[in-house]
């Protein structure tokens, strides 16, 4: 790539950041850490603790709190963040003067960020990568930037409702397929002769309602407690699963939707915390209660059939909803925090751990990386227990975050990211 030598093309400076979009990134990427854990240190349990007994006391407790509060809305939140990112970027670029650099910018910026993605999933070893996915996405979004809100605001509501109708289609095709397995099921044990579609219908069923058995657990934690190219070779099914049919199945409208959200929601100067305490007040009432309600019936439609597997994919059909709501709850919440000032030390710590987001979500996978495979411990904590774990990088992050941007303009990716996207080597110590 040619440098881009105009030195008007630069990245942002410290005085141009806008300091509640780095508070709120550094409460979002804290909170993705309270349901990245999951998979990071346990088995097949992400969002069905019942596979290794959590039904019950705080390891119930954990699950239900994230159900509730987190499942989904901090990634939502931090996908808002990327799209008004995108805006952000753009924008002061033309008003430099960028002209059509903007659009070399910016797509150097998400080639780059596919990289690191790559990096995030097959040297850290997290499957669960979301940068990948951010860069996959975000090829798309550029050609939208000047749309106005409504038209912005539409298409995340048309993309938020195809995913609901997949979502739908995916229930009723099960609720089907149960249908057909149990009549089947009745007529073998009557002693007829099962024909080829009945016995699809069976075999098919069984595998959607499988939980997996303790041999299937303790396999998969053998699988991760090889050496490092041993667990890379185990994870690498998983990781190319996500990275392809998981986009295209639930990416284009569990993220592409929230960064057109991001897109609108920073044109209208939401994210700024500009708007009134009484606008970010009802944001709060209106999203918490349509949303925890929502999430409160999806939870309770789940435990009340200990966990069926078509009581999941039922309470997936609104999972959408319920997830749009609480983020939406969320931001007026956060808002309220940043406006009203309260507690400075730790809003100075969050915007430090939000302006090096990049680097300490890279941490994350090479600090859980090392807990959970390098130490052993995956498989072996209770899920509350990994909580000690996230409660100590939250920490650590908070402390060592402020101090580095001390002496270093820029996280050590951050730093990376900005010099290959301008084709230049950047200022870095202060």
């Amino acid at each position: 790539m040619e440098p881009l030598t105009t030195n008007e093309f630069k990245p942002t400076q410290n005085q141009s950041r806008i300091n509640a979009l780095d508070v709120i990134r550094g409460i979002a990427l804290f909170g993705i850490l309270l349901m990245n854990i999951n998979g990071m240190g346990l088995p097949f349990s992400y969002s069905d603790p019942s596979v290794l007994g959590h039904t019950e006391g705080p390891n119930y407790g954990v699950w239900f709190a994230n159900e509730m509060f987190f499942e989904g809305t901090m990634r939502g939140l931090f996908t808002i963040l990327f799209g008004a990112g995108v805006i952000l970027l753009t924008t002061r670029l033309i008003d430099k003067g960028a002209g059509i650099s903007t659009a070399d910018v910016y797509y150097r910026r998400i080639v780059w960020l596919l990289l690191f993605g790559l990096l995030n999933s097959w040297v850290f070893l997290w499957n669960g990568d979301i940068l990948y996915a951010y860069a996959l996405f975000g090829f798309f979004l550029f050609p939208f930037r000047n749309l106005p809100v409504k038209n912005l605001l539409i298409i995340a509501a048309v993309l938020i409702g195809l995913g609901m109708v997949w979502d739908v289609s995916d229930y009723h095709k099960n609720k089907d397929l149960k249908k057909e397995a149990e009549q089947a099921t009745a007529l073998k044990e009557s002693g007829a002769t099962l024909d080829k579609n009945a016995e699809q219908a069976v075999a098919k069923w069984d595998e959607a309602k499988h939980k997996k058995t303790s041999e299937e657990i303790q396999e998969q934690i053998d699988g991760m407690h090889g050496n490092y190219f041993e667990v890379m070779q185990h994870k690498a099914s998983e990781i190319q699963w996500m990275q392809t049919w998981f986009q295209y199945r639930y990416g284009a409208w569990d993220i592409l939707s929230f960064m057109f959200l991001g897109m609108a929601f920073f044109k209208l100067r939401i994210l700024h915390g500009e708007r009134t305490v009484k606008f970010y007040a009802v944001l709060l009432l209106i999203g918490y209660i349509v949303g925890l309600s929502i999430n409160y019936y999806e939870v309770r439609l789940i435990t009340d059939s200990n966990f069926d597997a078509l009581k999941i994919y039922e309470a997936s059909q609104t999972y959408s909803v319920g997830r749009l709501f609480v983020t939406l709850g969320h931001i007026g919440l956060f808002m309220l925090f940043i406006k009203s000032g309260i507690i400075g030390f730790l809003q100075s710590g969050l915007a430090a751990v939000g302006r090096m987001a990049l680097s300490n979500y890279l941490m994350h996978s090479i600090i859980t990386s090392i807990v959970f495979i390098g130490f052993g411990l995956y498989g072996q904590l209770e899920r509350y227990e990994l909580y000690y774990v996230v409660f100590s990088i939250w920490i650590f992050q908070l402390i060592t975050s402020p101090i580095w941007l001390k002496y270093f303009q820029f996280g050590p990716f951050e730093w990376v990211w900005r010099s290959l996207t301008y084709g230049k080597k950047q200022p870095f110590k202060r």
